[in-house]
């Protein structure tokens, strides 16, 4: 499977993002999804699928719905080295093209970070600073008058004229909406004094018009454009026919009023979408900027993505941790809140492991790489989160297929509302049903649900990446409302997965010392919490040269020859599989059997502690409704009931092998209801059939598990099982405000819908139907955002 991802730049239409998603999905062999948010086109293909012929078809699409989209491919390579950055030029397909004739640029591509796309123009290390400072810096002026640029020295030669994302995006917010207040002023003032003033009606007319025009003039631009290319049932046309209509009969003052409001609305509109998204930007702002080299006796300040595992870097106190590894020298706290959510700080000492986006706070820290940037947690977090819009809810669907119908539908309705009645009804006038057919097309466009629905799902999951909970998509936060029974794994999901070896008791041939020696040897390669809890125990060096033949048997235990001896070491199935009649059972606890040539020499006894906020967990799911908390584990049946009881679970299943762990969890899938769903908490280690069988796999202490965050629908990235009822309570929150949007936007619309066609409602009236209920919805969406309440 070949996936490429598309930048679409400007694009800011949330209907017109859904009709290129369907019109591309219908493209044979393609598999597409817009993400509005994000601003990404991602499309999937089989590996001989000819993407080259159909990325025409593609761009014929898009321009189609949004002629002044630029699109990109994205790439995945470094915007920091070597760069620079030049956002909203105007016209930035001109700009590539003079970029790309200018001597030093060797390359050229249109980015985006997140959510703002850039002109990237990379430049090879200067040779000599000064000439090349000069010549960049007049080059750049060639592209565009515009842009201005502030050079920077980098270590190592290297130039780079950069301008900050955050100074580039508030210049293209502040240029785009002082133009946009510049034309409602200019607007509004000619608006105003054709109401006040007592003109003819050829100069109230013409007064009218300019106020029209300038208000008006870039929705009929785009309106032409897209009629050009065959996009008819657009927002932009739907206006501008309303309001064309509004002046043929004589109505000039709410042609202009619409055209007026519609701005307001759509400044408003943009300020929303704008702040939601840096809201949530903000929440994921954990990419590293730059690491320090240690080089000799050197220090370099160089881009996170050159470095590689072993190389050694310096973190100092305010910056982040760019990359995994290892603490060599240096005692710090570090705030870890932008990954778990927590705020309390963590102290780092040498041989404590350093994640990617931990922020250093007070001392100075010497590392050692541990993984490449590409496989780091920040790199593997800001893609999870960037790229969960593509798995859209239920209610995301059913709206962006509700969307589709919406329009035409009104917009026949406003032409049988404008032609039959005169014709029906005696004495009825056709300027009057032509005026209420105009109000119908005003509050066609379905913008108040695309917009807000999507934006709500976005905003739950940024919410909940705040609080250190990760949620792969839109389906599985609005899932977590339906779910009816919570399994748990036992073993670093309940417990803390720390084992101590609390009793050895050996058989009279046996000392304590030989018993646990023994295991040691068996467990010598393990890296289970119960094997290194007996390695602990032991406290001798382990002579791998002893050791003859070793074999592992999956979810029963370990085979080793060692010392001209065949131990077995595992649990009781084990043993009795083996034929080694079992005495002095434990009756809780976890307990481990060691045989010696195929004689029975003891067990060892293993004790794991619950975690602090566990029993509480178990307690608020059943607040919550939660009707079954289930506990899969493969532990004896005395260790896994003496965990149920003292946690209150409904249900506990013991000495389960991994496949038997699928077999109980499809055995209660049978019993719930059919919208309801099962969730599997697990710590991501021996659990991935399981997560993968669940309707929602949930795996837990995510923060430096690769296993965890790959085989997950949601990740916790703390080993807190709170943070379960505090992922359900925030999918309530968003299916709520979700709930209220689509409430209020489908009541107003067909309260105005139904006063229009009566003729109660003006367009005054529709105007706010439209814009006004999307601007409203939007806002109530970011409510999801703040986590603090729930």
């Amino acid at each position: 499977m070949i996936r490429k991802q598309m930048i679409l730049e400007n694009l800011n239409c949330a209907n017109c993002a859904s009709k290129i998603e369907d019109e591309v999905n219908q493209i044979e062999g393609l598999n597409a999804n817009v993400n509005f948010m994000n601003r990404v086109l991602t499309l999937e293909a089989e590996s001989d699928f000819d993407f080259i012929n159909s990325m025409q078809q593609v761009q014929t699409i898009v321009h189609k719905h949004e002629p002044d989209i630029v699109i990109a491919e994205k790439s995945e390579s470094s915007y920091w080295n070597n760069t620079i950055q030049s956002v909203a030029l105007g016209d930035q397909n001109r700009s590539m093209i003079e970029a790309s004739q200018i001597d030093w640029i060797h390359d050229t591509e249109v980015l985006s970070d997140n959510q703002f796309g850039s002109e990237l123009f990379r430049s090879p290390k200067a040779t000599d600073q000064e000439t090349e400072r000069t010549t960049e810096s007049e080059s750049l002026k060639k592209i565009s008058k515009t842009a201005t640029f502030s050079s920077a020295e980098k270590p190592e030669d290297e130039i780079a004229i950069t301008r900050t994302k955050k100074q580039v995006i508030h210049e293209f917010f502040e240029s785009t909406r002082k133009k946009q207040l510049f034309r409602l002023s200019i607007g509004g003032i000619l608006f105003g004094a054709g109401m006040i003033l007592k003109l003819p009606n050829w100069q109230e007319l013409i007064l009218f018009l300019l106020s029209y025009l300038i208000a008006g003039g870039a929705v009929i631009a785009k309106a032409i454009r897209g009629i050009l290319r065959g996009q008819v049932f657009s927002e932009n046309f739907l206006m501008s026919i309303a309001t064309i209509g509004a002046f043929s009969i004589g109505e000039y003052p709410e042609g202009v009023a619409v055209m007026l409001f519609y701005l307001i609305g759509e400044i408003f509109e943009e300020q929303a979408i704008g702040q939601s998204r840096k809201s949530i930007s903000a929440m994921m702002d954990i990419r590293p900027d730059y690491a320090n080299l240690v080089s000799g006796d050197e220090i370099r300040r160089v881009s996170p993505e050159t470095l590689t595992i072993g190389d050694v870097i310096l973190v100092y106190p305010g910056e982040k941790i760019p990359l995994d590894g290892k603490v060599i020298s240096g005692i710090s706290l570090v705030d870890t809140a932008a990954l778990t959510g927590e705020s309390v700080p963590r102290e780092l000492k040498p041989g404590s492991e350093a994640f990617s986006g931990f922020v250093n706070k007070n001392g100075v820290l010497t590392m050692e790489v541990t993984k490449n940037f590409g496989e780091s947690t920040v790199s593997k977090i800001l893609d999870l989160v960037q790229n969960a819009g593509s798995r859209k809810a239920p209610t995301e669907q059913f709206i962006t297929k509700f969307a589709r119908y919406y329009t035409p539908v009104v917009v026949f309705g406003a032409l049988a509302l404008a032609l039959l009645p005169p014709l029906i009804i005696p004495g009825a006038s056709y300027q009057d049903w032509i005026y209420r057919a105009l109000v119908f097309l005003v509050i066609s466009c379905p913008c108040a649900f695309v917009i807000s629905i999507p934006l709500g799902f976005f905003g739950g999951i940024g919410g909940a990446s705040k609080r250190g909970i990760l949620v792969k998509g839109g389906n599985y936060l609005e899932a977590l409302n339906n779910v009816e029974m919570v399994v748990f794994d036992k073993t670093g999901t309940l417990t803390k997965g720390v084992f101590n070896v609390v009793r050895v008791n050996p058989q009279p041939n046996f000392s304590k010392e030989d018993l646990i020696r023994f295991a040691a040897y068996a467990e010598c390669h393990s890296n289970h919490p119960i094997g290194l809890s007996i390695l602990k125990s032991y406290q001798g060096q382990i002579d791998f040269k002893k050791i003859q033949t070793y074999e592992e048997i999956a979810g029963n235990g370990l085979k080793v020859t060692a010392f001209g001896k065949q131990i077995l070491v595992g649990n009781a199935k084990f043993m009795i599989k083996a034929g080694i009649p079992l005495q002095n059972q434990e009756p809780y606890g976890t307990i481990v059997y060691v045989a010696v040539d195929q004689q029975y020499a003891g067990n060892l006894v293993i004790a794991d502690e619950i975690k602090e906020d566990a029993a509480s967990a178990i307690q608020d799911l059943k607040t919550l409704g939660i009707k079954k908390t289930i506990l899969l584990s493969g532990d004896s049946k005395p260790a896994a009931e003496d965990v149920a009881s003292r946690l209150g679970l409904d249900v506990v299943f013991s000495e389960l092998l991994p496949a038997d762990k699928v077999e109980k969890l499809e055995m209660l899938d049978s019993e719930k209801s059919k919208k309801g769903k099962i969730v599997f908490v697990g710590d991501g280690i021996n659990d991935a059939p399981v997560l993968a069988r669940a309707d929602i796999g949930m795996a837990m202490g995510g923060l430096g598990s690769d296993a965890a965050i790959e085989a997950a629908d949601i990740v916790l990235m703390t080993d807190e099982p709170s943070k379960i009822v505090t992922a359900i309570k925030i999918a309530r929150k968003t299916r709520r405000i979700v709930v209220q949007n689509l409430l209020f936007a489908f009541g107003v619309k067909i309260l105005f819908l139904t006063l229009g066609a009566f003729g109660v409602a003006s367009m005054w009236e529709a105007v706010f139907g439209d814009t006004g209920v999307a601007v409203i919805a939007i806002l109530n969406s970011m409510r999801v955002m703040n986590t603090r309440r729930l």
